[in-house]
């Protein structure tokens, strides 16, 4: 049991220096990174973020989102445009430039976690995901609710938690 909780706080801290210097190469804060994460993550389901929704999953005030936002679309990050269904709404999403950035900068480290992924069956890959999920859930309600809905990469099972989101959410190429 030591040595599986020795090396999860050893892959948190990988995880942590590579966000790190991802939010280094694009110039950004911790929770601005955390912000592109989470478009990138509803933008593969299709869906729109809006300011409020990216205030309440960064547990931010929305007076702080709204300077954020600013900061990112003059940082040219982000954009804001109107809502495609409700017209007095916006929405903000990724420029193509943040949107390849964040994509260069993990598309190596994917292509190794999925080439380490395959060399586990189905069987040992569930128990992993149900691991690396209730601890999830014990540290992050949130982040381990979202973990139970991992999705499917390749033959690989990759983790959807907070500390990894932005290593599972990109496939094979980008988005556009």
């Amino acid at each position: 049991m030591r040595s599986a909780l020795l090396a999860l706080r050893t892959l948190g801290d990988a995880l942590d220096r590579m966000h790190g210097e991802l939010g280094d190469d694009m110039a950004m804060n911790l929770t601005d990174l955390r912000a592109l994460r989470m478009m990138v993550e509803w933008e593969r389901r299709g869906t729109a973020v809006s300011p409020h929704e990216l205030a309440r999953h960064l547990r931010i005030s929305t007076a702080s989102t709204s300077k954020m936002i600013d900061r990112l679309v003059v940082a040219g990050h982000v954009e804001r445009r109107p809502h495609p269904t409700d017209r007095r709404a916006r929405v903000v999403v990724l420029t193509d430039h943040s949107r390849k950035t964040l994509y260069q900068h993990v598309g190596g480290h994917l292509d190794v976690m999925r080439g380490i992924a395959r060399d586990y069956d189905e069987t040992q890959l569930r128990y992993i995901t149900e691991f690396m999920t209730r601890i999830a859930r014990a540290v992050d309600p949130a982040s381990g609710a979202r973990a139970a809905e991992a999705p499917v990469v390749g033959d690989a099972v990759v983790e959807r938690n907070e500390s990894a989101i932005i290593v599972e959410v990109f496939d094979d190429t980008p988005t556009h």
